[in-house]
């Protein structure tokens, strides 16, 4: 079989990674960084505090990409969605009481020893579900279906060409569906 695309979780898909993660600010939060955001997992285990929070614990609105955590070192620009800001405040909560370092140098998600988390942990965490990659398609994928925009979904995704982009723009099933049904045949 001829495979579309990448793979796109469907919105019970994402609703179900939202309850898996449940009560656990740090899962919650490293899907909704994912899939609000696009980041890739390495960029998401890269983050410092001091990308995401103020001092004092403020979230920014805009994160800047450090190049040694982006893609082929090209530093880039995010915009945190509003959704995402209730989360950061629990979550920061929540490492002020486990004790967890706030100096912004300092990793934003750690282990239980204090050491940034791992790529391979958080796979470990999610690929029970999905690959953790399929989290960055489908923010991408969800960005040009609420924009019909190729070029605002390649600068969301942080692609050098918007034929890179081009996979991302597959009709669901529903679309399809939705297409084929007032066909005059």
């Amino acid at each position: 079989m001829t495979k579309l695309g990448p793979t796109t979780l469907t919105r019970s898909d994402q609703l179900a990674l939202h309850k898996a993660a449940g009560h656990r600010p740090r899962e919650a939060l490293l899907v909704s960084l994912a899939l609000g955001t696009g980041l890739r997992l390495a960029e998401i285990v890269g983050l410092n505090v001091g990308d995401i929070y103020l001092p004092g614990g403020q979230p920014r609105v805009r994160v800047r990409l450090r190049p040694e955590i982006a893609k082929r070192g090209r530093a880039g620009d995010v915009f945190l969605p509003d959704g995402l800001k209730p989360k950061l405040g629990r979550f920061w909560r929540c490492k002020r009481a486990q004790g967890e370092r706030f100096d912004p140098a300092a990793p934003l998600f750690c282990s239980q020893t204090g050491r940034r988390l791992s790529k391979r942990r958080v796979q470990v965490l999610f690929d029970r579900l999905h690959p953790f990659h399929a989290l960055r398609h489908t923010a991408i994928t969800n960005v040009y279906r609420a924009s019909k925009d190729l070029f605002l979904a390649q600068r969301f995704a942080r692609h050098a060409s918007p034929l890179t982009t081009v996979v991302y723009t597959h009709p669901s099933d529903e679309e399809l569906r939705e297409g084929v049904r007032g066909l005059r045949c």
